[in-house]
């Protein structure tokens, strides 16, 4: 009998719409590869319709809140239906940004400097020096980053509604370039550089085709991108990740080569969209698309 995949989809995130294209293209290579699937847009009733379909495995395509933040994961570990991508609680301290951070510095991995403050601390007045970033504490794919240069009125919640909690966390601008790793199996396959036609890699520039340059692999001095590939390797442990990651890094070029390398931080469900970035530095270690998600669903499991 066929193995039956549920791809989990779709969901009430603010990255809905890049799930939904994540795991139509995720079903559409189960299917090819011989899987029996059932694509689920998730709703709140998940595990009744997951405990009624009975799957063997679930392939999580789910981004954002509930999906990749150990929600989803805890779901299925209550179940006992084995899924794709990392654990509950290394789900839950990656997307969690400060909490990911504390965990970066115990094994020495070079964070960028900052801390968490109230929206209203901000408003008062800067609290580091321009330019820097805000974030919200536990959304992916850049939602509501937003580079602060010290001009009036650029804070996205003194001007327009701000959906992502009353604690934002603040670091400081780091100059340079975009690059990431994609981490399989603890090992690291290759690290791809990004270079968007805006000033930083935000949530249109990784969706929307032609607003940024991919460079596979990243054209940096050797040393740093051996540096960059081990320091990935160890994000993806010390968080205690399993199947495949991205980890984001800031480069620091501007006074020569090698340059200062900086952790942001790590997707333990990287997207799987036709832009997306772990399958296309997978492709170009040699594994394409059906491979990886072949791989992912063998992988899957509970209880870590």
């Amino acid at each position: 009998m066929n193995t039956h995949v549920a791809v989990l989809l779709g969901g009430w995130s603010a990255e809905r719409e890049v799930s939904l294209v994540s795991g139509a293209a995720v079903t559409n290579a189960l299917k090819e590869k011989g899987y029996e699937v059932t694509a689920i847009d998730v709703g709140r009733t998940v595990a009744s319709t997951l405990a009624s379909l009975k799957p063997d495995v679930c392939f999580n395509a789910l981004h954002g809140r509930f999906g990749e933040d150990g929600c989803i994961q805890g779901v299925l570990e209550t179940l006992g239906i084995p899924y794709t991508h990392s654990g509950v609680l290394a789900s839950a301290a990656a997307m969690d940004k400060p909490v990911a951070k504390r965990l970066y510095e115990t094994v020495g991995l070079p964070c960028v400097e900052g801390g968490v403050f109230h929206r209203d601390q901000i408003l008062a007045g800067d609290v580091m020096a321009a330019p820097y970033v805000i974030k919200p504490l536990n959304e992916g794919s850049s939602v509501g980053v937003k580079i602060v240069t010290g001009e009036e009125n650029e804070l996205p919640f003194a001007t327009e509604a701000w959906h992502y909690g009353t604690e934002v966390l603040v670091e400081r601008y780091i100059p340079g370039r975009e690059i990431q790793v994609a981490v399989l199996d603890d090992k690291a396959m290759g690290a791809i550089e990004i270079r968007p036609t805006k000033q930083f890699y935000d949530y249109e520039a990784k969706y929307s085709d032609g607003f940024a340059e991919h460079l596979m692999p990243a054209p940096i001095a050797k040393s740093a991108y051996d540096d960059v590939m081990q320091m990935a390797e160890q994000a993806h442990k010390v968080l205690g990740c399993r199947g495949v990651t991205r980890t984001d890094f800031r480069y620091d070029d501007t006074e020569g080569e090698p340059g200062k390398i900086f952790i942001l931080e790590t997707n333990t469900q990287p997207g799987m969209t036709p832009l997306s970035l772990a399958p296309e530095i997978a492709a170009h270690a040699g594994m394409d698309f059906g491979e990886l998600v072949d791989w992912l669903v063998k992988d899957a499991s509970c209880q870590r």
